[in-house]
């Protein structure tokens, strides 16, 4: 690339920032004109480009880019005189592409109506009202845990493939379509992660790939939060980029399903956002909740804490203050912590609905 598009590029870098600063105090014409419009046509054209390779296209474009990172880094490394100028260019020009890229296809999400806003919702909710719905969730768990597993001391295994699953998920956004006309999802474009075990090792059990516009799903978690876990990522692909909101969809998309192995992955993931709210308000009550809980409902949750105990390393704490940071700058000020946002969902959504 010539010097002189470097630096027009890096140039523009400020600008873009500057630009997206202000369309983000705009959320009623983001939500207009690019999550229910523009937006809507690039997704669809990503995934109907990427959806049907058998493998994660995005997966095999980041090993690529970080060989290119390393041999770049190396290059300029063990020069004996490093051009500065041409390095800062190279990494300027890069970053202001990259940026570019991120908010066009995917990234002004952040910055769209809150989602309690489009269901015209309540975004407050009291300690009695967590209570309530954590007690209708425990219920509703209970009941479907009975119906799939007489034996109350047992987990529940689903019994589909993983690509059994993705499949499920296209009817069950389907059928929201009176909720929430948006979140039909169409094309698919969702897969395993062929980086499935550094995913592990970083604490995440998926994530979407703004680029290619491909859901990933980390390979390894344990079956029963595949549902949730593939529905979120797909929350994200219709244009919802907020963490709380995705997991709200996921659980509003499973619960509604007709499917008593989604209903029960989407009721337990709900549950347990109330739960660990309710324990930092109230440690006795929580527990007391807790102990309505049939065994098996427990050990599932067990289960997958364990898998992820399984894997713990010193390293996850930065990636996940990697993370937190990313959240913040992406309209997310409280970073990792705003996924408590979901349970205000949650209760406000599912109050007079359980």
């Amino acid at each position: 690339m010539p010097s002189k598009t470097k630096l027009y590029l890096t140039a523009l870098l400020p600008i873009q920032i500057a630009f997206i600063q202000v369309i983000a105090f705009f959320p009623e014409f983001i939500e207009r004109f690019y999550s229910n419009g523009l937006y809507i046509y690039i997704s669809k054209a990503l995934r109907y480009a990427f959806g049907w390779i058998p493998f994660s296209f995005g997966d095999i474009g980041y090993m690529i880019l970080t060989i290119l990172m390393v041999r770049f880094l190396f290059k300029n490394i063990f020069k004996r005189k490093i051009q500065w100028k041409n390095v800062l260019l190279d990494i300027g020009a890069t970053l202001s592409i990259v940026y570019a890229s991120f908010h066009i296809l995917w990234g002004i999400n952040y910055y769209r109506l809150p989602l309690h806003e489009i269901l015209k919702i309540e975004d407050q909710y009291t300690e009695d009202e967590l209570i309530s719905v954590s007690e209708k969730l425990i219920r509703k768990a209970n009941d479907i845990h009975r119906a799939l597993e007489p034996n109350d001391s047992l987990s529940i295994k689903i019994p589909y493939s993983k690509e059994q699953i993705f499949e499920k998920t296209i009817p069950a956004y389907k059928q929201l379509n009176n909720i929430l006309p948006s979140l039909t999802y169409s094309p698919k474009s969702i897969k395993k992660s062929i980086l499935s075990v550094p995913l592990t090792y970083m604490g995440f059990s998926g994530y979407l790939n703004p680029i290619t516009n491909e859901a990933q799903v980390n390979g390894l978690i344990v079956t029963y939060k595949t549902p949730t876990t593939s529905c979120h990522e797909e929350a994200h692909q219709i244009g919802f980029a907020k963490e709380n909101e995705a997991n709200f969809i996921a659980a509003l998309t499973t619960i509604n399903y007709k499917d008593l192995y989604f209903n029960y992955s989407g009721t337990t993931f709900a549950l347990k956002f109330c739960l660990n709210d309710l324990y930092l308000r109230d440690e006795q009550k929580a527990i007391c909740l807790i102990e309505k809980l049939r065994p098996g409902i427990r050990k599932n949750y067990q289960e997958v804490n364990q898998f992820w105990e399984s894997y713990q390393n010193p390293l996850e704490p930065i990636f996940k203050s990697t993370y937190d940071s990313y959240l913040k700058a992406n309209n997310q000020p409280k970073g990792i912590e705003t996924y408590s946002y979901v349970v205000a969902l949650i209760v406000n959504y599912y109050k007079n609905k359980l």
